[in-house]
């Protein structure tokens, strides 16, 4: 198996401009490593006990429709090995762990009817990487499936041979993503909404904004209005927070 051209792949990544782009890049690339089958996941609303609103977390994968409806839409996979693995630790971790956990009697009854389900689809052999964040609301996460026919065993080989390279280029794409707007489920803010929001951050009044862009302190509050309502927030300092977060306000591209 000869490894993707590295330096190509950070070009193309580095110029993508919307999420969609990266995604597609990125499965094209992992195919070639013998991962055909990914899962992303990224969450910036983590609570101690929530991953946050389903609407505000971003969730990518080229699995077929029927698996994504069954493990993903349902909730199957917040009960899966990897992905409480992922939840609690960082770098990267090779499927072998849910056999080992296995052999042991150590897998919870949700943990084994996943583990069946997923033969069904032929999703048996990995890696999952779980992103470093700086801060303990945001997590993500990817688990690289690999291709029909291959073992653990031959993950394990190309992971000894490419294992570095590939944690890498899934460190970048993730750095990419979480640098582009990140809307999730929910509708994005309009340009006036985005335009007031970055004015209050500026620590601008109503009065202020009114007179910078030419309109009635009444339609400046109509913006904030709506910029709460499709942030799903309640206070003005919060929308400018989460807008900031989810990369809507203050960035070139917007």
């Amino acid at each position: 198996m000869q490894d993707p051209d590295i330096l190509d792949y950070l070009e193309q990544i580095m110029d993508a401009r919307s999420i969609e782009d990266v995604w597609a890049i990125h499965i094209e690339t992992m195919a070639g490593y013998g991962f055909d089958r990914l899962g992303y996941g990224l969450t910036r609303f983590r609570s101690e006990n929530s991953l946050g609103d389903p609407q505000d977390r971003l969730l990518l994968t080229n699995h077929e429709p029927d698996y994504v409806h069954h493990f993903i839409d349902t909730g199957m996979y917040y009960n899966g090995t990897m992905f409480r693995w992922a939840l609690e630790n960082e770098g990267a971790c090779s499927w072998r762990l849910i056999s080992e956990r296995l052999a042991q009697g150590a897998l919870a009854p949700e943990e084994l009817e996943i583990l069946e389900f997923n033969r069904k689809y032929d999703v048996t052999a990995g890696y999952t990487i779980s992103f470093k964040s700086l801060s303990k609301r945001a997590k993500g996460g990817i688990g690289l499936i690999a291709r029909r026919g291959l073992s653990q065993d031959d993950v394990e080989r190309i992971w000894q041979h490419s294992g570095r390279t590939i944690e890498a280029i899934n460190n970048a794409a993730h750095l990419k993503i979480i640098s582009l707007p990140l809307i999730g489920g929910r509708r994005p803010l309009t340009h006036r909404q985005r335009e007031v929001l970055e004015w209050v951050g500026d620590g601008k009044t109503t009065q202020d904004i009114a007179l910078i862009m030419g309109l009635t302190p009444a339609t400046v509050e109509k913006h904030l209005r709506l910029a709460r309502s499709t942030l799903d927030v309640e206070t003005t300092a919060q929308a400018v927070l989460k807008a900031s977060l989810q990369n809507q306000i203050f960035v070139l591209n917007a």
